[in-house]
């Protein structure tokens, strides 16, 4: 049995469906990419799994549980947590202090067994931002503070992880750091649902990869399979090598050369209702 199972999920905004009947997994010991153009459904679905929002249609299972009525503070003491595309780190308070505070939340007893200096820095060395322990946290860059968040994260030894964006204002080298420190995570035996742009770090560490486009999953399979499916590539460029035989060697492109410091393009005429769905 999956650890992660999304079964025939819909998710609709009055008129507009944001999720169209989405089925998918995540695996234990494996990392697993949900990616898509810009507004396909992919934060819903992880707003769906985490409890923010409550599906129209379809379940979700995790762990081998229905999870559907089950409020966010019980998905994540059964072992599921999340990262956002938006940065949650408490700003006023330093990075040391953002994980003492994720620690002492999981370990409970109102703050009555607190945790050790050497536990916290564990976990930023593992996260590889022990440098930045004594700075505010609304003073680090970006992609340290991605990391910052991965590392509240771990304060809760999760089951599952579900990271949204998570290479979002890392520079190549401190990337593929974080593609080996995903790998490690899996390799313990956690699950890894990771919802990214770079295409470079999907296609190098993910297991299997999901592909959404308006709201339904378009692909599902290895990351070799995914960069060559002619519906993956119309989804994000607009065209496939399949429809497209007539086009000149120049003008013709793979999925993995999507330029990485930009999000992907919306395919033409559909604004409206990807960003409906984001």
């Amino acid at each position: 049995m999956s650890l992660l199972e999304v079964d025939d999920v819909v998710v609709q905004f009055g008129g507009v469906t944001a999720v169209n009947h989405a089925s998918f997994t995540a695996e234990a010991g494996r990392i697993t990419g949900l990616i898509g153009p810009n507004g396909a459904g992919k934060t819903t679905c992880f707003n769906v799994i985490s409890g923010l929002q409550k599906p129209t249609e379809g379940k979700v299972r995790f762990d081998g549980k229905t999870v559907n009525s089950t409020p966010v503070h019980r998905r994540s003491k059964r072992g599921m947590a999340r990262t956002f595309q938006r940065l949650e780190a408490f700003g006023s308070l330093t990075v040391r202090d953002n994980v003492r505070v994720a620690l002492d939340i999981h370990r409970g007893l109102a703050g009555l067994v607190k945790p050790g200096r050497a536990d916290i820095d564990a976990l930023l060395e593992r996260v590889g931002i022990a440098g930045y322990a004594q700075e505010r946290a609304d003073s680090i860059p970006t992609g340290t503070a991605r990391l910052l968040e991965l590392a509240r994260c771990l304060a809760g030894d999760p089951k599952l992880l579900l990271l949204d964006e998570p290479s979002s204002g890392l520079d190549e080298t401190e990337t593929d750091s974080f593609g080996d420190l995903l790998k490690d995570l899996a390799a313990e035996g956690r699950g890894v649902l990771m919802v990214e742009h770079d295409m470079d770090l999907v296609m190098a560490v993910c297991d299997v990869i999901h592909v959404l486009d308006f709201g339904q999953v378009i692909a599902s399979g290895l990351p070799t399979a995914i960069r060559s499916d002619p519906l993956v590539q119309k989804a994000y460029l607009g065209y496939s090598d399949v429809e497209e035989s007539e086009m000149s060697d120049e003008t013709r492109h793979d999925l993995p050369a999507v330029d990485v410091t930009t999000e992907i393009p919306v395919v033409a005429g559909a604004v409206g209702t990807r960003e409906a769905g984001r």
